[in-house]
């Protein structure tokens, strides 16, 4: 079937096209509306300030008469000078020097020949092991000077033997060591310089009484000449066993 309408006089065709032109056309006008501005209308009136230059105002100058200050009063000069003839002579003081000069404190030269000059002995002490001639212990003395040392080592253990005495105290308590015992056998052969070493009092009181018994030695000598000679000696105290 064949229309009878002609397809381009259709007004339906483009219906869409002219409602999207419409639209926009639409939102624009709504746009214009929207933003559109008023204000009131004042008078207003544009003037130009025209700003002149500054005027300087002048300060008139005031001269003041102001008189001049009156002169200082003149000073007088008045001589008052009197003159005194010298009738009397003043006699000077001499002041002396109290330090004393040189050729004032030697009195006297003392020469060298008339000052004593004294031989200062010094207490030199030579060990037993490396001295000339040993101490001599009473008795070894006719003994040849090679076998001395030895003769010396025995009459000292022969000596610590005989007044060897063990403490009571010592024993009592179960006290027993060895005590070292140093002294000196000066240059006239006494034995002093006594001091003891060992595990308790007692025992070192023992060993100081023991030595303090020995007799008076011929002293030891260096170079023939008597010196004091240092010896050592150990003595043990041992319990004996039951």
């Amino acid at each position: 079937m064949i229309p009878k309408k002609n397809p381009e006089l259709e007004v339906g065709r483009n219906s869409s096209l002219y409602f999207a032109i419409g639209l926009n056309v639409m939102l624009f006008f709504s746009w214009q509306a929207i933003e559109y501005k008023t204000y009131e209308k004042d008078d207003i009136k544009l003037d130009v300030v025209m700003m002149d230059s500054e005027l300087d105002e002048e300060i008139p100058l005031v001269t003041m008469n102001t008189p001049p200050p009156p002169p200082p009063p003149p000073v007088v000069m008045q001589e008052s000078v009197q003159i005194i003839e010298d009738t009397e002579d003043v006699e000077e003081t001499v002041f002396e020097s109290t330090e004393a000069s040189q050729d004032d404190l030697i009195a006297e030269v003392i020469s060298v020949e008339d000052v004593d000059v004294g031989e200062i002995e010094e207490d030199v002490e030579v060990p037993f092991a490396v001295i000339e001639d040993v101490p001599l212990f009473p008795g070894c003395e006719n003994v040849k000077k090679s076998e001395r040392r030895n003769c010396f080592q025995q009459k000292m253990n022969a000596h610590v033997v005989k007044n060897f005495n063990y403490p009571q105290t010592a024993l009592d308590m179960g006290i027993k060591g060895r005590v070292f015992v140093i002294f000196v056998i000066s240059p006239e052969g006494e034995i002093t310089k006594v001091r003891t070493r060992g595990p308790d009092k007692i025992l070192e009181d023992e060993a100081q009484r023991i030595i303090s018994k020995l007799p008076k030695m011929i002293p030891g000598k260096q170079r023939g000449k008597p010196v004091s000679v240092p010896f050592s000696l150990p003595i043990n105290f041992k319990m004996a066993e039951q």
